[in-house]
């Protein structure tokens, strides 16, 4: 493959694939912008861009319920989202796809509307180390007010899951098992359907948090057979604000609301309400009608570019930054599992994350640097942060190159 064209067998021409997101046509500090802050957010491409002004300037009106034409339009556009989501995802039918703000938003819902009542003293909640705070925190408050017990699995050195460990702490009492598809730290791509098969041997509640996975990874929700799975449209190339909850039917029937107002009700008197069926049941209020048109258009797009294709790029830019990164001195890789998607994390001896960061900023790379959301994982490395470069379908091979030199800028500056 060369620097900025066809992957060879594939037909996957990365030129035209960044003709189509305007964001990446900019210099930084007078340096030509390479994004590799993918695991945060996306760009969005055009199409998406366009499709949200379309829908803002010709069908802008509240969805269910309207009479007029603007409404059933924007009702149509809502509902042909929710149909796009059911189909990326494979779900039995569209009626399990709630929309949220995002995973963040997603896993509060199933924490709240599904443990707090399932849960109880002496029962158990499964999850790993490896885990974003937003799949720690609304599991440890549902916890402490159940009674339930938070139980995690280990990682290993590598920054894969101890599967063994894993299966050991699956008992008659977990209730519920909510672990990440892929990590947003360290890339660590989870075995899902195994942890999920482990986890249903002991009828528990499977939850997976799937954002940092839809980007890269084609996802089948009924192959994996888990109960819940969520993501996030501003990872997946789509706007910020929406994001998604596939919810095995028949465990959004037996769930109460998670919030209340108007959409989610079917009858409100003074004395009694009547909740609607799911998915509405669980999105109170007016939603991100325009998010979701967004949402759905870069689903259509990434489908349309085809997930294989793109894993097979992002792949080889992943192996090549391995490469390059694992031969400089100074540099130690956090997370060398042998499954991983889009992300190299990463420590300079001696040097705070933040301040690679901004040596590379002024070359107009753009990374992460932090604890990214996941302090007892950096805690199990014994690092306070890392940096992480995380890729995605526009990203060059030839960009590594800006990344190298700028570790070693910084690499040389602090020796």
């Amino acid at each position: 493959m060369t620097g900025g064209g066809v992957l060879e067998g594939t037909g996957f021409d990365v030129k035209r694939i960044r003709e189509q997101f305007p964001a990446l046509d900019q210099s930084v500090h007078g340096r030509p912008l390479v994004y590799f802050d993918n695991a945060a957010t996306t760009h969005k491409p055009q199409r998406v861009i366009d499709a949200v002004s379309r829908h803002d300037s010709t069908d802008n009106a509240n969805v269910h319920r309207g009479v007029h034409t603007l409404s059933q339009r924007a009702t149509d556009a809502y509902e042909r989202a929710r149909q796009r989501v059911a189909s990326f995802l494979n779900t039995e039918r569209a009626s399990e796809v709630v929309f949220t703000r995002g995973t963040t938003e997603a896993i509060n819902l199933v924490a709240n509307a599904y443990g707090g009542t399932a849960l109880e003293r002496g029962d158990e909640i499964l999850i790993t180390g490896m885990e974003h705070h937003s799949n720690i925190v609304p599991w440890q408050q549902v916890a402490k007010r159940t009674g339930a017990t938070l139980q995690v699995a280990p990682v290993a050195d590598d920054g894969s899951l101890d599967l063994g460990a894993f299966e050991d702490l699956v008992t008659e009492d977990t209730r519920i098992a909510a672990f990440s598809h892929v990590s947003n730290a360290l890339g660590t791509v989870n075995p899902v359907k195994e942890l999920t098969r482990l986890a249903k041997e002991e009828d528990a509640a499977v939850l997976v948090d799937g954002a940092q996975a839809v980007p890269h990874l084609e996802v089948d929700v009924q192959a994996i057979g888990c109960d819940f799975y969520a993501f996030s449209g501003h990872k997946v190339y789509g706007p910020t604000g929406i994001g998604a909850l596939y919810g095995r039917y028949g465990r959004l029937e037996r769930m109460d609301p998670y919030q209340g107002g108007g959409e989610m009700i079917r009858s409100v008197a003074f004395d009694e309400t009547r909740f609607a069926d799911p998915p509405q049941r669980f999105e109170a209020g007016t939603p991100n009608i325009t998010g979701s048109v967004g949402l759905g258009e870069a689903l259509t797009f990434l489908g349309e570019v085809g997930q294989r294709k793109v894993k097979a790029h992002e792949d080889r830019v992943l192996d090549v930054a391995t490469d390059r990164l694992s031969g400089l001195d100074g540099v130690r890789l956090i997370g060398t599992a042998p499954e991983k998607a889009s992300v190299v994390s990463f420590v300079l001896e001696g040097v705070h994350p933040h301040d690679v960061g901004t040596i590379l900023d002024r070359k107009g790379v753009a990374i992460r640097a932090g604890h990214h959301c996941a302090q007892p994982l950096m805690e199990r490395f014994d690092v306070p942060a890392t940096c992480r470069a995380s890729f995605a379908m526009y990203n060059r091979v030839s960009e590594v190159d800006a990344l190298v030199e700028g570790i070693t800028e910084a690499v040389n500056l602090f020796a």
